[in-house]
């Protein structure tokens, strides 16, 4: 049987298979979370215009940004607010 599989290749196990999948799919989810979400842009937007019912703010005085700390993901906005004594 060793001679045959040398011509006709070695057939692997389906749990080796699975393991190959399940690193694939690891390695791209641990890839995909360095970048920035998709939804951040909207989110800025959004808050934009919440905040614009209170106060007079522009979109460059809202600054959005997502840090990564181990296992966790944080979520940071910094908004500037105008001077209230003019």
């Amino acid at each position: 049987m060793g001679f045959l599989s040398f011509f006709l290749g070695e057939k692997k196990s389906t749990a080796s298979v699975a393991k190959e999948r399940l690193q694939l799919i690891l390695a791209h989810e641990r890839n995909g979370r360095s970048a920035k979400p998709d939804y951040l842009p909207q989110l800025q937007q959004e808050l934009i215009a919440v905040i614009s019912k209170y106060v007079n703010i522009k979109a460059e005085d809202l600054k959005i940004n997502v840090e990564h700390s181990g296992d966790l993901e944080v979520l940071e906005v910094k908004i500037e607010l105008p001077d209230s004594s003019r």
